[in-house]
């Protein structure tokens, strides 16, 4: 007889755009992506703005009617009945909301970037150990099994020696006045919300470059790479609007990531092979080449050295959705789902992306932000909590 799924009730902070997509996709009937052990409940959620927000949030995503609607986020953390947070905010938002969650003895898992710096990050994870918390930063494409399965190739050694990674994730939103379409107080470009291309878009760049060039090699051998970073600022706002890094892994391997506002990776749109892939693998036998978009990719090609038929496997990996739940599914509940096992099996960090790792990536941001003269106000630079912050009230 098969046992019963283990069972994890979590707490939404905040109701924004990403709150839905994550939450719908926690609610669909995990046997559409072939799980049964695990059973996400949505047990409550929380807006900085007022409980009605809350409670309207929980019935557009079809929540169950036990699940509760809060007005604070103090008062979300505080549910008893609620197992593990959700930090759904900006990224300027994350050191102090997860803190607060922490403090109140909840697991999380947050949003990336992880934080604005990485003696944010520190903080948190000397939080969350001294606790003995779960935490976790939500880069739901390290949980992609596509994702998995490009590592298992490369750890496998099946393209050879890695020498090169290059990876883009750039957008398109540039008017021909040099300005561009975003309103100077929208998140993507208000500095006040450490805003701009490196922390919202170019994390996925790096991503793919971290978990090849160095999530693949062996603990013992991970080396932190060498920075040469490129950051041109956006002129009406001050927030980085095209930002470019060349990381130095050990004596043999670089990575490239780019990311920018102005270009888009693929202008003739998400998912098309026309301008050739996001990302390349590049290997002593052969290259992984990874469609864009690179935070959500649904196709990867294998392409072996002097192979008679060049392409060796082209593979496409969809993402499942639930028919009952009106087609939903994005992808972001293999990261849950993964949270969800760590609880489990009591483990305070997931081995997909470990706070060593997270870390060692914010603190390769920091250098390029110093490299590139990129500073945030000290109210979203401080590592330093404050439990009445505007940042957890909202006010």
């Amino acid at each position: 007889m098969a046992s019963a799924p283990f069972e994890v009730k979590w707490g939404i902070l905040a109701t924004g755009g990403i709150a839905t997509t994550f939450t719908k996709d926690i609610l669909t009937n995990p046997s559409t992506r072939s799980v049964s052990d695990i059973k996400h409940i949505v047990a409550g959620a929380a807006s900085s703005s007022s409980q009605s927000r809350a409670a309207t949030f929980l019935k557009e995503v079809g929540a169950p009617s036990t699940a509760k609607a809060y007005g604070s986020y103090a008062e979300l953390v505080a549910d008893s009945n609620i197992d593990i947070i959700y930090i759904a905010t900006p990224h300027s938002h994350h050191f102090q909301n997860t803190m607060l969650a922490l403090n109140a003895g909840k697991h999380v898992l947050c949003e990336k970037a992880f934080t604005v710096n990485a003696a944010q990050a520190r903080k948190l994870v000397e939080t969350a150990k001294q606790k003995g918390l779960f935490l976790m930063e939500a880069v739901w494409t390290r949980y992609f099994p596509l994702s998995i399965k490009i590592r298992e190739l490369v750890t496998s050694g099946a393209i050879g020696k890695v020498h090169r990674v290059s990876a883009d994730l750039s957008i398109a939103n540039a008017n021909d006045d040099g300005s561009l379409k975003f309103p100077d107080e929208n998140r993507m470009v208000n500095v006040d919300l450490a805003g701009g291309a490196l922390l919202d878009l170019g994390i996925y760049s790096l991503t793919w470059v971290f978990q090849i060039l160095y999530h693949c090699q062996p603990k013992d051998k991970r080396e932190k790479p060498k920075v040469l970073a490129d950051v041109q600022k956006y002129a009406r706002t001050g927030a980085d609007e095209s930002t470019s890094m060349l990381l130095r892994f050990g004596e043999q391997s670089v990575g490239i990531a780019t990311t920018s506002l102005r270009l888009a990776t693929t202008p003739d749109g998400e998912g098309s092979p026309a301008a050739g892939p996001a990302a390349r693998i590049q290997g002593t036998k052969g290259e992984i080449q990874v469609n864009g978009p690179l935070y959500r990719p649904t196709h990867y090609r294998v392409i072996m050295v002097g192979g008679e038929k060049g392409v060796v496997e082209d593979v496409d990996c969809p993402i499942p959705t639930d028919p009952e739940r009106g087609g939903w599914g994005h992808g972001m509940f293999w990261e849950a789902d993964e949270a969800a096992r760590c609880l489990r099996d009591g483990k305070l960090e997931s081995d997909g992306l470990s706070w060593e790792e997270s870390l060692v990536i914010m603190e390769t941001m920091d250098e390029v932000r110093k490299q590139g003269g990129l500073v945030y106000p000290d109210l979203i630079e401080t590592d330093v909590f404050d439990e009445k912050s505007s940042l957890n009230t909202g006010k």
